[in-house]
């Protein structure tokens, strides 16, 4: 359990640090291919030529029962990634990279503890207790502080 834990904070701190590299790669791509726009564009298509082969190589199958029982918002998934990476290519070169990922990660916090509250999206009720509110008030702090100074 330990190691899987383990492994879970290298994944997610590889993917993260990811993020941070993504939006002046897609700003430099966005210069080049016409717009933001254009460049999530080209990104989602290496992204998904990347994930097909990865997806080939695993084998596996979705199970086409519980695919149709999905509600629709299980579907717009990739358009909130669209939605994010377009952004980044569009605001990493204009305000940088460290404000950019302080704002997104305010609002992301901000959208999960609103999520938890009413247990959208699936998620079980976790209440928006003040703890977790004052934490991201203090996100929301350092973000005006990295925008700042």
């Amino acid at each position: 359990m330990a190691s899987s834990v383990a492994v879970s904070f290298l994944v997610i701190l590889v993917g993260g640090a990811m993020i941070a590299v993504q939006g002046p790669i897609n700003a430099t791509l966005a210069r080049a291919v016409g717009s933001p726009v254009n460049a999530a564009l080209t990104s989602f298509l290496v992204g998904t030529v990347a994930l097909a082969l990865i997806a080939g190589a695993q084998r596996v199958g979705a199970n086409g029962a519980l695919v149709r029982t999905l509600p629709w918002w299980a579907w717009v998934g990739g358009l909130c990634g669209a939605v994010f990476v377009t952004a980044a290519a569009y605001v990493a070169p204009r305000i940088g990279v460290a404000s950019m990922l302080t704002l997104a990660v305010a609002s992301q916090l901000a959208m999960a503890i609103a999520l938890d509250h009413v247990g959208g999206l699936g998620l079980p009720v976790r209440s928006a207790s003040a703890g977790r509110v004052c934490g991201i008030a203090l996100v929301m702090l350092g973000a005006w502080l990295v925008r700042r100074f």
